[in-house]
């Protein structure tokens, strides 16, 4: 009995009850698209700066939309609409909340080396040959995917879109342009291979890739009730493409993912200040 009571007066002695032994946590989730990597990670570094525990886990663009829907993620900073994830939207848009848009002006669609001789969708079938009868695509859950694919319909493409990754498209796109072949590519903007390569657009006459989308951040339901703390930090999340950029541009040199982050945090300090609320 003596041996309990010690134990116990030991660790009453041991806590200080105003110490909060609680840890904020929060989970994002994001798809595996370079501009969304770039903001996640970015996101989670300036979090673990505001004192957070930072989960993040990369799925595909339906699973991103569900697992926020059913509150597996907190948020999510990669929502490409209105155009690109409008199906998503329609299916899940009444069990999340839009929270802010965190990038302006983002454009999806067909792209091309700027030595290839042609300007349209409208003449992709002229040049079968060519391009191989074969759009290079990512991930097959991705927006830009399905839009594709209702491209391919609605001009009539005798194309095979293949599906493959964020970066096995961009590898793709290199060793074309290394040895000067046609090819092309479902692509958007910001994106460091423009920044790499010379790429034009393809002129998308009957506007199948929509206008320009904005990327938005998306929360569960209920965040802002559950932690305003956290629900206020996202709200103010918004940045330039150059910003985004520097961390493409970084990951495309190498840097991992979490040195890439760290980089443009450590250097926009007063941006970071903003948006954690400390300055």
């Amino acid at each position: 009995m003596m041996l309990a009571v010690l134990v116990m007066v030991s660790g009453c002695a041991d806590q200080d009850p105003t110490v909060d032994m609680g840890t904020d946590e929060a989970t994002i989730g994001y798809v595996l698209w370079d501009g969304e990597i770039a903001s996640t990670n970015v996101m989670k570094v300036v979090l673990e700066e505001a004192g957070y525990d930072v989960d993040i886990i990369a799925v595909d663009a339906g699973a991103m939309y569900q697992g926020l829907a059913d509150g597996h993620f907190d948020f999510i900073t990669s929502a490409w609409l209105p155009q690109t994830h409008k199906n998503y939207w329609e299916r899940y848009g009444d069990d999340i909340e839009s929270v802010a848009i965190n990038l302006e002006d983002c454009r999806i669609g067909l792209v091309v080396p700027t030595y290839v001789t042609i300007d349209s969708i409208e003449e992709l079938n002229d040049h079968k040959e060519e391009f191989g009868s074969e759009i290079i695509g990512i991930d097959p859950g991705a927006g830009i995917m399905s839009t594709t694919e209702t491209a391919i319909d609605e001009y009539g493409l005798e194309y095979d879109l293949t599906s493959s990754s964020s970066a096995g498209m961009a590898a793709s796109l290199r060793r074309s342009i290394d040895s000067e072949e046609w090819t092309v590519v479902t692509l958007w903007s910001p994106h460091w291979t423009f920044e790499t390569y010379e790429l034009k657009y393809l002129e998308d006459p009957k506007g199948t890739y929509g206008e320009a989308d904005h990327v938005e951040t998306l929360a569960r339901a209920g965040l802002q009730e559950d932690d305003p703390r956290l629900y206020e930090i996202i709200s103010r999340f918004k940045w330039t493409h150059d910003d985004i950029q520097s961390v493409m541009a970084d990951l495309a040199d190498g840097m991992s993912e979490e040195d890439a982050a760290r980089k443009w945090v450590d250097n926009n300090p007063e941006k970071v200040s903003e948006w954690i609320g400390t300055e």
